[in-house]
């Protein structure tokens, strides 16, 4: 199994990390802010600081993890997307803290919570807009992690047919790009099993969750 990629601890990281695993409290915060319970969130520590002793998981640890459950793809460009939706505050890290964050969010957030989470993933310049490119740009990170394994073989073109599609639905006013507002509106006319927002959102925190912390979640 290969070793894990994370930011080298250092004497400020060793003593955060000591923090956090001495002050119970820490945890009840957590707990507080997320939909775990302490039990869960105890156990996903455990799994998150075996993985990574320093506490911080850099944009290669994402990267080892995609390219191990996506062997036949090219999982980099997706699992950088990934990784700026994570890096809340673009440090260029991600913390347990914020690990969690996410994680609860995919998992067991409300559908507002899950669909402005996705929409931030989409929005890859963060300037509150969705444009063509930028949908483009995750569907096609999407389509080369899945290969050329799948059944039917995709033809070149379709993440650009599928970007279209997703305007054709999303782009209310025909401004070229997609609000916030358009997006949730869209996404809530379909259920969740049918909208492919939240099937992507799913499979990503499991792979995640196990990837990382060698936890299966199933809820």
């Amino acid at each position: 199994r290969p070793t894990r990629t994370c930011s080298s601890p250092n004497v400020e990281d060793e003593m955060e990390i000591a923090t956090v695993r001495h002050r119970p409290e820490a945890l009840e915060l957590l707990e507080a802010q997320s939909k775990f319970t302490k039990k869960e969130l105890q156990i996903l520590y455990r799994g998150f600081k075996n993985e990574c002793p320093s506490g911080i998981v850099n944009e290669e640890t994402f990267k080892e993890i995609y390219s191990q459950f996506f062997p036949q793809g090219d999982s980099t460009t997706y699992a950088h997307f990934l990784f700026n939706a994570f890096d809340t505050d673009h440090n260029g890290s991600v913390s347990f803290e914020d690990f969690i964050m996410g994680l609860s969010i995919l998992l067991r957030g409300t559908v507002q919570e899950k669909l402005n989470w996705a929409f931030n993933l989409y929005d890859i310049n963060k300037d509150g807009y969705i444009t063509k490119e930028e949908m483009f740009d995750i569907m096609k990170a999407i389509y080369d992690m899945m290969g050329k394994c799948t059944y039917p073989v995709l033809k070149e073109d379709a993440p650009r047919q599928h970007v279209e599609t997703f305007f054709q639905k999303m782009d209310k006013n025909k401004d070229g790009v997609v609000t916030i507002d358009e997006f949730i509106e869209s996404c809530q006319k379909v259920s969740n099993d049918k909208c492919e927002i939240f099937s992507y959102s799913y499979q990503l925190a499991r792979w995640l969750s196990h990837g990382i912390t060698n936890w299966r979640i199933w809820v």
